[in-house]
């Protein structure tokens, strides 16, 4: 061979790209299994979880039940905070200060406040204000009603997980309006458009893409915190699974039926949550080549 061919040759040989091998790499995952496996074989093999007791309760009705007022709880509190979160954002961004200033405090108070004690507050009202009247300060009220008559366990927790959830909300809403360049607003309202047809049409489309994965994160985290709402009586999934087991003395099986109920609510969310990112992206990057076709044709 020539010494033109060995050069060749080696050349090519210098100029080849080898993969990178992560020997490490291996060893890491075959730790990762031999724990996962132990882990497992623990965790069936341990007669203290008592599985039989809690394939007996799974889908029993107490406990099915429960778990509709906890997703009752979550859907109702979520839809309060939204829509609450979203009128507090806006106001916060508002020019006029009173707005903004309320906005504020009452992100600040509900934000501050842990879930618990407000639930609590909320719970015992009455011990403040007997009774809930409406009417002018200086004047006799026009109509009142017996708070405890009206503060019940369940509005309470409404209130509690509701109003909390409103203050996380206008923060996150707060953010996504933020995103919006300042140039589009005011180029909306150049080509005449009222301040709410630039609201919904203009920045809110846009904001969503920032604020879609924090309020699913917000709902996931929502559907645990109704565990709260236990210290009240309401029958949601946790207290029903500490009346069965306040019963039958079993409380490790009954909270693994829990556990894995809330883990297969939140599971559920994530894949919704997936799916709606991946339809907001898509419907931006539409939005985004026809804005592009618009100009080049200009």
């Amino acid at each position: 061979m020539s010494t033109r061919a060995h050069a060749d040759q080696a050349g090519s040989t210098l100029g080849a790209v080898h993969p990178l091998r992560h020997r490490w790499r291996w060893v890491a995952i075959a730790i990762a299994v031999l724990i996962v496996a132990q882990v497992l074989i623990s965790v069936v093999t341990n007669e203290a979880f008592r599985w039989g007791t809690f394939f007996e309760y799974l889908f029993s009705p107490q406990v099915l039940n429960g778990l509709g007022m906890t997703l009752l709880l979550t859907v109702i509190s979520m839809a309060l905070g939204i829509v609450l979160g979203t009128v507090i954002a806006v106001w916060r961004m508002s020019s006029n200060p009173v707005l903004s200033g309320f906005a504020w405090f009452f992100a600040w108070l509900f934000r501050g406040v842990p879930t618990l004690v407000q639930l609590v507050f909320f719970y015992n009202l009455a011990a403040l204000y007997p009774v809930i009247a409406l009417g002018l300060p200086w004047g006799e009220p026009w109509v009142a009603w017996d708070t405890n008559v009206v503060i019940t366990p369940m509005l309470a927790a409404i209130l509690g997980l509701g109003l909390n959830e409103a203050a996380y909300m206008s923060e996150i809403i707060r953010g996504g309006l933020i995103s919006v360049p300042r140039g589009q607003i005011e180029a909306a309202r150049g080509l005449g458009m009222s301040p709410w047809q630039t609201f919904s049409r203009i920045v809110m489309p846009q904001a969503t893409r920032v604020i879609t994965p924090a309020t699913f994160g917000q709902i996931i985290g929502m559907l645990k915190y109704t565990s709260l709402v236990s210290v009240l009586s309401i029958g949601d999934l946790l207290y029903n699974v500490e009346q069965i087991f306040s019963r039958n003395f079993q409380p490790i099986p009954l909270l693994m039926v829990a556990s894995v109920w809330y883990l297969a609510c939140t599971s559920a969310l994530m894949v919704i949550q997936h799916f709606v990112e991946r339809r907001i992206n898509r419907g931006s990057r539409a939005r985004v080549a026809s804005r592009s076709r618009m100009e080049k044709a200009s």
